[in-house]
Formats: C-alpha cells, structure tokens, sequence
C-alpha cells in the first residue's frame, strides 16, 4: 500500500509517496504561489500530488489516503483549514478539495508541526515511545505532542502552540500579541536577530568573517562556527539561544513529562554541539531531576521529509 504526503509551505509545496514503512519511493516539489491565492494554492497542490503519482508509475487507485500537513489550525475531523496567519485558510474545506482535484477518496489534514510529531512517533526517533513531543525551531517555533500513542490536538485542534508559551513578560513583543514568547527567544529567526546585533556591538568577531562581511549572510549556521573558532560574541550569542530553548523544553517536561522529545528544524544539524548544552540546564532545572526516569532529548530523524511522512501516517 502506498500513501500520499502533501506538505504546503508558504514558498514551496512537496509532495511524496510514501510505503507502509515511512519509506519516500517518489518526492518532489513546486512553488506555492501564495500571491495568487487560496484557490491557486490549493490547485497547485493537486497538480505536484497527480505529478508524483505518476512519477512513481502509480495510478491513482493504488493510493490508499493522502495526507495534508498544513501551518494553521487544521479541523481533521471535518477536514477543514479552520484559520491560518501566512496562508489565507478561512474555514476552508482542504481535505474536500484534494479529493476534488486528486480523485483520492481519503485525505486527511492536520497541523503541520502535529504532522510532524505523527512521523517521528510512527517511523522517526520516538518511534516506540508512547508519550513524545516534537519541537520544530525554524522561522518560529512549533510543537506536537503525541499522548498515549495519539496525537493531541486539544478540543478545538489549536493544541500544542509551544512557540507563544511567553519565557519572559518583558520580553520582545510577539505578533501573536503576548511579550516574551519562546519562538520571538529561540528559534531561528531569533537566533539570527541576535547574531546580528552582537556582530555590531563588536566588529572584531569571527562572525564578520564568516558571514563575509554581510549581514544579510547570517544563518543560524554562523554563532555556532564562530563559537567552535572561540569567539566570544558568538559563543554568548550561542550560549544566550541554548538557555532560552532549554528554559522552553524544561516547561514543557515539567507539564507533560513524555517520554522523548524530539528537536527538529535547521538548528537541529548542530546536533549534540546544541543538545548537549540544553540537557545540563534541563538537567539541573527539571522538576523530575531527582526520578529514575526522565525525559530523552534528540535530535529529530526525518529531516526536511518530515512534512511528507508525516503527513504519510495520519491515516495509520
């Protein structure tokens, strides 16, 4: 049996076959288009999902569902985009629509950093586990949680939003509202705020350097190579991003204690340069720090896939 994973970005749409195994035979991708709106969107999905099919020699029947990993509030009941801040869903009816446009009878839909979550639990890194928690760190922070061997979306599926748990009230403003929230402290974009204006509190950083002397060049690659050179501004920098994102993760132990939590995201290939780092302060911090059992902290197995497989597995 073969599955489709659709997994919509505000830049590209990807799409893959997947096996029963959380194996892509088939992936590929196209550009969203978002300018040209909702119905233009959603039609380029259908058009990359009928493209991979085919590209893998498969027919449309031989699919068994398709799943939609989708930023936004995701009613995976009823299959509706209830609201989303970067693309315009309103109550929009997704799953009926790439049914529409795919012939695929079964489509399922969910939140994409839930999606996610799904892949890891089913075939990534907490796959065994029964309670888990993904952290995806990119433009922003997002979260899943996987209960009892189920994905948790609360009663309303706005569940899991970890990026706007506030870390600190006088913190910077959020455009979710609030001040201080985790992702405005620890995801990338925060990360790269930050770099940037450590590079001009000293011109003398290795940063400067490796960016080439262009700001627009900082990543979230660039404090942690600086670091490993010794730099100071860079290793504070770093430093400053492994707290906040241990202070994150050490909450949510304390809420939820699951078994594993997996990190994903692009900051995530520092691996245990990073995690290493965070578990000492969540070591030392969390509330189950004197218990047998605690919390694992990983990094993520699917990757950039992890949209495709995830999506892939809401059905299973």
């Amino acid at each position: 049996m073969y599955y489709l994973g659709i997994d919509l970005g505000g830049t590209f749409i990807k799409a893959g076959i997947v096996d029963e195994n959380g194996g892509i035979i088939r992936k590929d991708s196209i550009e969203t288009e978002l300018p040209k709106g909702v119905d233009h969107v959603v039609e380029r999905m259908g058009e990359i999902s009928l493209k991979v099919i085919a590209d893998a020699g498969l027919k449309v029947s031989d699919i068994g569902y398709a799943g939609v990993a989708a930023p936004g509030q995701a009613d995976n009941q009823k299959g509706i985009m209830i609201y989303c801040s970067s693309i315009p869903f309103l109550n929009y009816p997704l799953a009926e629509r790439i049914s529409a446009l795919t012939g695929i009878k079964k489509v399922y839909i969910e939140n994409d950093a839930n999606a996610a979550a799904k892949g890891e639990s089913a075939v990534g890194e907490a796959k065994g586990y029964k309670n888990s928690i993904m952290i995806t760190i990119g433009t922003g922070i997002g979260g899943g949680f996987i209960i009892d061997g189920k994905l948790y979306a609360g009663f309303n599926f706005a569940a899991a939003e970890v990026g706007h748990m506030v870390i600190d009230h006088n913190g910077p403003e959020c455009q979710c509202g609030r001040k201080g929230c985790w992702e405005k402290l620890a995801s990338a974009t925060a990360l790269i705020k930050t770099a940037r204006e450590e590079m001009a509190n000293h011109p003398d950083s290795v940063m400067w350097k490796i960016c080439k002397n262009n700001l627009s060049e900082v990543n979230a690659k660039t404090p942690f190579d600086a670091k490993r050179q010794g730099d100071a501004a860079g290793t504070k920098v770093v430093d400053r991003f492994t707290c906040y994102l241990a202070l994150g993760l050490t909450n949510l132990i304390n809420l939820l204690q699951p078994e594993i939590i997996t990190i994903g995201g692009g900051v995530s290939n520092e691996g245990d340069y990073l995690l290493d780092g965070v578990r000492k302060i969540v070591e030392k911090e969390q509330y189950s720090r004197h218990g047998e059992h605690k919390t694992k902290i990983l990094k993520a197995a699917l990757g950039n896939d992890a949209g495709i497989i995830g999506a892939a597995m809401l059905g299973k």
